[in-house]
Parts: structure tokens; sequence; C-alpha cells
């Protein structure tokens, strides 16, 4: 018995004497490639970020793919410590890719999106977009996913691939927007005044941009009131601050030219009267 424990600790002893210093240099390489890979990333974007003519959207993903490389390499240098030849390495790789392609189908689909995302450009960061299910500004595209800011900054992760199979609605491509407001007044109204009522109003506010015209045209003639439909262009900044400002004035400008907004209304006959025998 004390034969057989003798041997199997020799045994011990030689494995860890002949494997441990490779193990030991395997682990070390690890850590310091996992180490390197933060600061190659990191530094990547801060290289990026001072070169003026790449734009925001594009240096994370140049800098995720920088930190991917120093990982594979690290991951050929841990082989390599316990002597796999390089051919090896790569007929390994190349089997491990095809295993992880098939399992990851899914993921692998949101980094073609993202290549996709990157070359055909439909937003960029600081963008506000609806995509994917979801609306918000561009903070960041990934290779996997893209981050967006709701307008009360709530954070939201998008997979690339939804989008980029979806429509995309990009709010801030275009320098100006259509702003159309419609608003219902009485049968009884005096259009004309009505309809000069919105442009004086239109003009007082100073906003509307001249090229194309603002236009006003009746848009409807409603069960209990006719629309009317104020129709101009704006920068694409103003959207939002100008139609919040034009519901209140030309509510105010109505109300001072003595022009009713009705509610909705009804008009029911009662029959009276004893029916016939």
């Amino acid at each position: 018995m004390n034969v057989d424990l003798t041997e199997l600790g020799n045994e011990v002893m030689e494995i860890l004497t002949t494997y441990g210093l490779e193990v030991l240099g395997a682990v070390a390489i690890l850590i310091v490639g996992w180490i390197v890979s933060g600061w190659a990333k990191a530094g990547t974007r801060r290289a990026l970020g001072r070169v003026q003519w790449m734009d925001d959207t594009v240096r994370p993903i140049f800098a995720s793919v920088v930190g991917y490389l120093v990982l594979v390499i690290t991951l050929i240098a841990v082989l390599n410590q316990f002597g796999v030849q390089t051919a090896s390495i790569i007929a390994v790789l190349g089997a491990a890719g095809l295993a992880v392609g098939l399992a990851l189908q899914g993921t692998l689909s949101n980094v073609a999106a993202g290549v996709m995302l990157l070359f055909l450009r439909p937003f960029k960061v600081g963008d506000f977009v609806e995509a994917g299910g979801a609306s918000g500004t561009v903070k960041e595209v990934g290779l996997f996913n893209t981050e967006l800011a709701t307008g009360d900054n709530v954070y939201i992760v998008v997979p690339n691939s939804a989008i980029f199979s979806g429509d995309i609605s990009n709010y801030s491509r275009h320098a100006t927007r259509r702003l159309d407001i419609a608003v219902g007044v009485a049968y009884d109204a005096d259009l004309t005044k009505a309809m000069d009522v919105f442009m004086a109003t239109l003009k007082a506010d100073g906003r509307a941009l001249g090229d194309p015209a603002p236009e006003v045209m009746v848009m409807e003639l409603g069960d209990s009131a006719i629309t009317i439909n104020l129709r101009f262009w704006v920068n694409a900044g103003d959207y939002w601050p100008c139609k919040w400002a034009m519901n209140k004035a030309i509510k105010e400008a109505l109300d001072a030219a003595g022009i009713e907004i009705p509610f909705p209304q009804r008009v029911v006959h009662m029959k009276t009267g004893a029916p016939a025998a």
C-alpha cells in the first residue's frame, strides 16, 4: 500500500514538474491578454476620438474589433504554450468557429447587421430614431446591439438584427420637417376670418420657414366642426417647441377673435304623438 502511495506521489510530482510551469504561464498569458485587450479597446477609442473626420458611430465598432483581435492572439499564445503547432491552432479555430457559428446564429446575425448598419449608415450617433420596436436618441452602435436613450433618459438596448430587418424612421436625418396643426371651428364661424387668424398667429411666432410657403386649408367638413389645417415647415430642432407653442397661441387667438372651437355634437330628433291604431 505504501509502495502504491509513493508511486502515485511521484507521478503527481512529475506531472506538476512537467506541466506546472506551462499551466502557470498559460494563466498568466490569459490574465495579461485580457488586461491588454481592455487597454487596446479603450486606447483605440481615445485615438479615434482625435480623428476629426471619423464619425462617432464608427469608433465603438473599430474599438471592439481591436479588443477581440487581442483576445484571439492571446488564445493562440496560450495554445502555443502547450506546444500546439500553428497549423493545428488554425484547424482547431476553424472547427471551433464552425461550431460556434452554428450554435450562435442569432448572435452572428447581429454582427452582420451591425456591419451593414455601419456601411449603409441609416443613422448616426445623436439621431433620434424609431427602429426595432423602440425609439430614442442613438448613443452607440456596437457589433451586437445599438444603445438608445428615450426622451426621459431610459436606457434601451436593441439587437442590430431587429433594427436592420425592420423599418427605420430617422427624425433627425433631414434639416427641416413639416408641421401640421388641425383645429375644428364651428359651422357658423367666418372661415376666411379664422384662416386669417391662423396665418397671423403663425407669422407672429416667427419660426416658420418661407420656403415652402405656409398654407392654410379647409381640411374636412366633420360631424361637429369644420377642420382647418395649418401646414408649414420648420427646422428639425424647432418641431416640438413650435408645435406646443402654436397649439396654445391658436387657441388664444381664436378665443380673442370670438371664433368657437365646438365640442362634438349630435342632433337627436324626438318623435312625439301617440302611435296610430
